[in-house]
């Protein structure tokens, strides 16, 4: 769910019509309230909602030590896995360390299904995404004038036409602009592009500017804290800094941060740098890629640039296929690899276009390479404290009990849904006239949207009326209760003593509590008759017995919106541990 906030200083009533000056506008997202991972220097969670993160301590101090280590140079070419079932935070712990690196660090972000869609071939795609992520910082000492103007006077004159010549007259602007620091102060005569580019920066008496020399670019770094006292116009976001000390012309170092991508770009069409601004990149020969890497190289050497790794997040990377894994198998392996941040909701599920099985759906080889971190659901309190958070956010008041009732229903159906119903039922109190969402506001919303259980029941209950139905009057989730009929096992092959033709994964045992956490996840491909370190039962019966049936009891059943079998109590005893 996404908005848009505008905010204000001042109304005005002129003519019966309100006009609201904007000074600012912000995009309300999904993650727009997280600032950053919520640690303190000890890479210690905080407590109350710090920075916009709640709960998920653990998982937030793992990533705070690859924070340090990114932060530090001393890590590259790794990967890290963050799984969970959905609504668990993995994204949320991503975009906080994106905050947490600021903005001098590269970081991009991507859906594994973009590398299907773009029109370009998938290792293309994954390379230049790769390259976004590694930044270089170029090193440039150029001459600049900085101090403080006192002073900008333009004069306009009209000149008459000139003798011999057939142009005619027209205005002509001069004018002088006087500059001090603590040491000096010096007037210059001003030129038409001067008086222009001064014009357009909007330069007035006070102001602390550079101007480059080369190329007469002028740069406004704030308000000069003498001025601080003045009666003037000034917004929220002037920032007032000290007289220049020193002489007014000097050598300055600039810095400049590019991607590795962006100097792919420039390098590889004849339009250079104006490339980037078409969108259309396309692909990048690797001849290009090669020299600029060398070059790259070589203003290492000289201290002319400085690489620095950034971090390449892809969310929901069980839609890549083994292609697009060997190729990241491979590509952290390099010398300039970014750190590889990829984050999974999926359990025991199939490599995309295989019939092979693995955890989260990512092979073996590269599992072996990934630091792993799970997310675990979030408590009742933690869900509560996120729905505060998200209120503050959306600028929604909301009562105690109203706010208590939220949080009780996002424990029982999950967070998403409860955060949906935030703004939905600001609107609900809006139209009352109320400027506090009540309880009343809660359960109008709620019957007005329904949550994934609730609508599933309802597609049970009248599937036989939906198009392209496809669940038989025996079939109960995909469980047959038709007892002349052998069970059939989730694999689609009947459990008769013919051979399976399901491929199993390599990897036959599970630490203890692991196949319990897989249920949880979404498109869990692990059956219970699936032999995953339980025990060799020969006769392979699915566990019927423990599936509750919905003519068993009167009484309803929740139905799990990850899976397409009612809940049914897991025994440990029973199955083996």
């Amino acid at each position: 769910m996404s908005g848009i906030k505008l905010t204000g200083d001042s109304n005005a009533t002129s003519g019966g019509v309100t006009v609201r000056e904007l000074t600012r506008l912000e995009r309300i997202g999904a993650h727009s309230h997280i600032r950053g991972l919520g640690l303190d220097d000890a890479l210690e969670p905080r407590r109350g909602g710090s920075q916009g993160m709640v709960g998920q301590a653990k998982a937030r101090k793992a990533v705070g030590v690859i924070y340090r280590m990114i932060n530090e140079g001393k890590i590259g070419g790794r990967a890290i896995l963050l799984a969970g079932k959905p609504g668990t935070g993995k994204t949320a712990i991503a975009m906080g360390l994106a905050q947490q690196l600021g903005e001098d660090t590269p970081f991009t972000t991507m859906s594994a299904s973009e590398v299907f869609s773009l029109e370009m071939s998938k290792t293309e795609a994954l390379t230049q995404a790769l390259r976004k992520s590694i930044g270089v910082q170029i090193l440039e000492e150029t001459e600049v004038m900085e101090g403080e103007v006192v002073e900008v006077q333009i004069d306009t004159a009209f000149s008459g036409e000139k003798a011999g010549s057939k142009a005619k007259g027209g205005m002509e602007k001069t004018g002088r602009l006087t500059l001090c620091t603590t040491d000096m102060e010096t007037v210059y005569d001003l030129g038409t592009k001067m008086i222009d580019a001064l014009s357009k920066e909007k330069v007035t008496a006070g102001d602390v500017i550079t101007i480059d020399k080369a190329s007469g670019k002028i740069t406004k770094l704030g308000r000069s804290f003498s001025r601080s006292r003045d009666y003037d116009a000034m917004g929220s976001s002037t920032r007032f800094v000290q007289c220049p000390e020193g002489e007014l012309q000097k050598r300055k170092e600039v810095v400049h941060n590019v991607s590795l991508h962006e100097i792919d770009v420039i390098n590889s069409r004849q339009q250079g740098f104006l490339a980037l601004f078409a969108g259309d990149t396309g692909e990048i020969k690797g001849e290009v890629r090669e020299q600029i890497d060398g070059k790259v190289a070589e203003w290492k050497e000289e201290g002319r640039a400085k690489i620095v790794p950034g971090v390449l997040f892809i969310d929901e990377v069980h839609m890549l296929d083994m292609e697009c894994f060997s190729f990241l198998n491979r590509a952290l392996e390099s010398d300039m690899a970014p750190v590889l941040v990829i984050a999974t909701n999926r359990g025991i599920a199939k490599i995309r276009g295989t019939e092979y099985k693995s955890p989260h759906g990512i092979p073996l080889d590269l599992l072996d390479r990934l630091l792993i971190v799970s997310t675990d659901p979030y408590a009742h309190d933690e869900i509560k404290q996120i729905l505060m958070v998200r209120c503050e956010e959306e600028d929604v008041e909301m009562a105690e009990d109203a706010m208590e009732l939220l949080a009780r229903i996002g424990t029982e159906t999950s967070l998403r849904y409860a955060i949906h119903m935030i703004i939905t039922a600001s609107l609900a109190a809006e139209k009352r006239k109320s400027a506090e969402v009540e309880i009343e506001d809660i359960k109008r919303v709620y019957k007005l949207f329904v949550d994934v259980k609730r609508s599933t029941q309802y597609l049970m209950e009248y599937n036989k009326e939906f198009m392209f139905n496809e669940l038989n009057d025996t079939d109960e989730y995909g469980v047959d209760n038709n007892e002349d009929k052998k069970p059939v096992a989730e694999g689609g092959v009947s459990s008769e003593g013919k051979e399976e033709s399901m491929e199993t994964s390599p990897l036959k045992v599970f630490p203890r509590g692991f196949l319990q956490k897989c249920e949880e996840c979404m498109f869990n491909g692990l059956g219970y008759s699936d032999e995953y370190g339980r025990g060799n039962n020969s006769e392979k019966k699915p566990a019927a017995e423990d599936r509750v049936s919905l003519e068993d009891k009167g009484e309803p059943i929740e139905v799990s919106p990850y899976r397409s079998t009612p809940e049914a109590s897991y025994d440990e005893d029973a199955h083996g541990s």
